[in-house]
C-alpha cells in the first residue's frame, strides 16, 4: 500500500500507549468475521471494498511501524503488501460471492418473467377484469362505428375502414391524429405472388428505393398488377410526372380501353357492352320500337335466347298509364334518349342533389319539377357549412329562400359518402328515386395535380364510397346521374363506371352535358376561388372544355345477394408523403418537409371524418 512521507513520519512518532488506546485485542478478527452488507440487485463497487480495507488496515500499519521504529522503508513496504494481501482476500471473496448471488437472483427474476409471459394466456381473468376489457373493446368498436345502425353498416363500412387505416399508421406522429393511435388490425396484405411481382418490376425498372412507385404498386389489385406486362417501363426522367404517377396513369388508361369509353354512349351501346352482344344483335336492337326496346331492356338477362326475347317483345303490350308507356310505336332509341335529356322522371319519386355548392342546380331542378307538376320531395345538400357558403356566395340566402318556397329541403354539411351516419337521412332507406351529383371532386390540394398518387386515391374512393352509401337509400329502378368531364384526371370516368358497377348500378347511357335540359345553371368551382370568380363569368376550368363534359346515367338493379366489403384505394403512408419528390415537397428538406407531411396527413384524416377542408 503506498504511503506518503508525511504519513510515515506521523506513524514513527506514535508510541505504544497511543496504539493501545486505538486498538484492542480481537477487534481485527471481529471485523473480519462481519459480512459486508449486500444490497439486493446492486453491484458491489470497487470503492466499497477499498473503504473497508482502509478501515481494517489502519491499526496493523501503526503496530508494524511501532515495532520497526526507524527501520528501512523497503522492509516496511514488504510488510505493508503482505498485510494488504492477507486482509483484502476475505473481502474480495465476500464481494465475489455477493456478485454471484446478485447475478443468480437476476437470472431467477428473468426466468420468472419468461415463465409469467409464457403463461399469461393461460391465466383466467377475474370477472371484473373481463368486464373492463369487454367494456373497453365495446367502446372502441362503438367509436369506430360512430353509432351506425346495423342494417346501415354496409353503407358506411368502407368509409370507417378508410378512417381506421389512416389512424393506424405507425410512423405518423400522434399529434397529427389528435388522439391515441389505433391498434393495427390484420390487413389484407399483398399475397406472396404479388409481393414477388412487385419486387420483380421495381428491380427491372431500377426503382427499388422509390417509395412512391412502390406505394402505387402495393395499392394495385392482383388483376391490375397483371396488366403491367414485361414490355412496359416508366420513364425515370419525365419532366412532368414521376415514375409512380406514370405507372398509376398507365393502369387507368389500360382499364379505360376495356370500358364503354368516357364519351357519348347511347342506351343500345351501353346495353350491348353490359351483355357482350354481337354487332348483329346490336343492329336488330336499333330497329326496335320504343315499346319493344323497353321490353328487351327490362326482360333480357341471358336466361333465354336473345331471339326469343325479341319475339316476346313484339307481342307485348305497353302500359300507357305511365310516362314510359307513351309513344310506343316511335323509334325506340330516339324516344329513350329524349327521356333522359328532358329529365322525364317519375313525378312521385324523392330526388336528392349532392355536392351542389351554390345550390343553383337544385334551384334549376326544383323549377323543372314544378313546371311538370311533380309532387315528389326534393332534398338539396351542400358539403360546406352555411357560414362557409355565405363567405363565398353573396346570393346564397336568397337562393335558399327561393328553394324553400318551392318545397325543397336544404341540408348543409352533408358528406355523400356518410349519409348513413347523418341523422337527417334517418328513415329514408329505399326512398330515393333520382339522385344527382354534378362534377364530383374530393378537393384540390395545393401543389399537386389531381392525378398524382398522393391525392388521387381520394377522388377514386369518393366515387366508390358514394355509390356504396346510396345502395341503402335507393329504390330499385332509381336513376343516378353523375356529371363529369371525360378528360378529368381527378375523378376519372373510369372511377364512376367501376364504382357504379361494383354496387349494382347498371350503366344506362352517357350523354353530352350540353344536351341535357338541366345544364343551364350557375356552375362554380366549389372552393375558395368562388369568392373572386366563377366559371360562368368569363372564366373556365383549367384543361376542361364544354364538349368534354358528360352525364353518366345509371339505374339501380339490386340482385339481392350480399356484396363483398367495398374495395378502397389505399392512401399513402406517412413515410411515403415525406419521401415524395413532387409537387409542394420538391423544394422542402428536413423539418420543413416533415411539417408539410404532417399537415397534409392531418387533412386526409379530417376529410375522412366528414369535415369540410378548403
Amino acid at each position: 500500500w503506498p504511503l506518503r512521507g508525511e504519513n510515515l513520519a506521523m506513524a514513527e512518532e506514535t508510541n505504544g500507549a497511543d496504539l493501545e488506546e486505538e486498538y484492542h485485542e480481537g477487534d481485527l478478527e471481529k471485523a473480519l468475521e462481519q459480512e459486508p452488507e449486500l444490497l439486493e440487485e446492486e453491484e458491489i463497487t470497487e470503492e466499497v471494498v477499498v473503504d473497508e480495507v482502509e478501515t481494517l488496515l489502519a491499526p496493523d500499519f501503526e503496530e508494524a511501524l511501532a515495532e520497526l521504529g526507524n527501520g528501512d522503508l523497503d522492509a516496511l513496504q514488504d510488510i505493508e503488501g503482505e498485510v494488504l494481501a492477507e486482509l483484502a482476500a476475505p473481502l474480495e471473496e465476500e464481494a465475489d460471492k455477493a456478485e454471484d448471488d446478485t447475478g443468480a437472483a437476476v437470472d431467477i427474476i428473468d426466468e420468472e418473467e419468461i415463465v409469467v409471459d409464457d403463461a399469461q394466456d393461460d391465466i383466467d381473468l377475474l370477472p371484473e377484469e373481463e368486464a373492463v376489457l369487454e367494456e373497453e373493446a365495446s367502446a372502441e368498436e362503438a367509436e369506430d362505428n360512430e353509432g351506425v345502425q346495423e342494417h346501415l353498416m354496409e353503407a358506411v363500412e368502407g368509409t370507417l375502414r378508410l378512417k381506421r387505416l389512416l389512424s393506424q399508421d405507425e410512423e405518423v406522429p400522434e399529434e397529427v391524429l389528435g388522439k391515441r393511435r389505433r391498434k393495427k388490425e390484420p390487413n389484407s396484405a399483398a399475397s406472396t405472388a404479388d409481393e414477388a411481382r412487385i419486387l420483380q418490376l421495381l428491380t427491372k425498372w431500377g426503382l427499388v428505393q422509390d417509395k412512391m412507385t412502390r406505394h402505387v404498386l402495393e395499392s394495385l389489385t392482383s388483376d391490375e398488377l397483371k396488366l403491367l406486362d414485361n414490355s412496359y417501363t416508366p420513364e425515370k426522367f419525365n419532366m412532368k410526372r414521376g415514375p409512380g404517377e406514370l405507372v398509376h396513369c398507365q393502369i387507368a388508361m389500360m382499364k379505360e380501353r376495356a370500358s364503354p369509353g368516357g364519351g357519348t354512349v347511347d342506351a343500345i351501346a351501353a346495353f350491348k357492352h353490359r351483355w357482350k352482344l354481337s354487332p348483329e344483335q346490336e343492329a336488330k336492337l336499333r330497329t326496335l320500337s320504343h315499346k319493344d326496346l323497353r321490353f328487351v331492356f327490362k326482360e333480357y338477362d341471358e336466361s333465354a335466347p336473345f331471339e326469343d326475347v325479341l319475339e316476346q317483345a313484339q307481342t307485348s303490350e305497353a302500359d300507357e298509364s305511365i310516362t314510359e308507356g307513351t309513344l310506343h310505336d316511335e323509334p325506340g332509341l330516339h324516344v329513350m334518349s329524349r327521356f333522359n335529356r328532358l329529365e322525364l322522371i317519375d313525378p312521385m319519386v324523392v330526388a336528392a342533389i349532392f355536392g351542389d355548392a351554390n345550390l343553383s342546380f337544385a334551384l334549376k331542378l326544383a323549377k323543372h319539377r314544378e313546371a311538370f307538376g311533380h309532387v315528389g320531395r326534393i332534398i338539396a345538400t351542400t358539403f360546406e357549412t352555411l357560414d362557409c357558403l355565405r363567405e363565398r356566395y353573396k346570393e346564397i340566402d336568397e337562393t335558399i329562400k327561393t328553394l324553400e318556397g318551392l318545397y325543397t329541403e336544404v341540408y348543409h354539411g352533408v358528406d355523400c359518402t356518410r349519409i348513413a351516419v347523418d341523422s337527417r337521412f334517418q328513415g329514408m332507406e329505399g326512398n330515393l328515386g333520382a339522385v344527382y351529383y354534378n362534377f364530383p371532386h374530393a378537393g384540390a390540394v395545393s401543389g399537386f395535380f389531381d392525378g398524382h398518387p398522393c391525392v388521387n386515391w381520394r377522388h377514386e374512393n369518393l366515387m366508390r364510397l358514394f355509390f356504396r352509401a346510396l345502395r341503402s337509400f335507393m329504390k330499385p329502378g332509381g336513376l343516378v346521374k353523375v356529371s363529369s368531364s371525360k378528360s378529368a384526371v381527378g375523378v376519372r370516368f373510369l372511377y364512376i363506371m367501376e364504382a357504379a358497377s361494383e354496387n349494382e348500378f347498371v350503366h344506362v347511357e352517357t350523354m353530352p352535358f350540353m344536351d341535357w335540359h338541366l345544364h343551364r345553371y350557375g356552375r362554380s368551382y366549389g372552393d375558395k376561388r368562388d369568392v373572386h370568380r366563377r366559371p360562368g363569368e368569363g372564366e373556365n376550368y383549367n384543361v376542361q372544355r364544354k364538349d368534354a363534359d358528360m352525364v353518366y346515367t345509371f339505374k339501380y338493379a339490386p340482385s339481392g345477394t350480399l356484396l363483398q366489403p367495398q374495395s378502397i384505394r389505399m392512401p399513402p403512408k406517412f413515410s411515403v408523403l415525406k419521401a415524395c419528390p413532387d409537387g409542394p415537397f420538391r423544394p422542402l428538406v428536413g423539418e420543413a418537409r416533415q411539417k408539410h407531411a404532417m399537415s397534409l396527413y392531418k387533412r386526409f384524416v379530417t376529410e375522412c371524418s366528414g369535415t369540410h377542408v378548403g
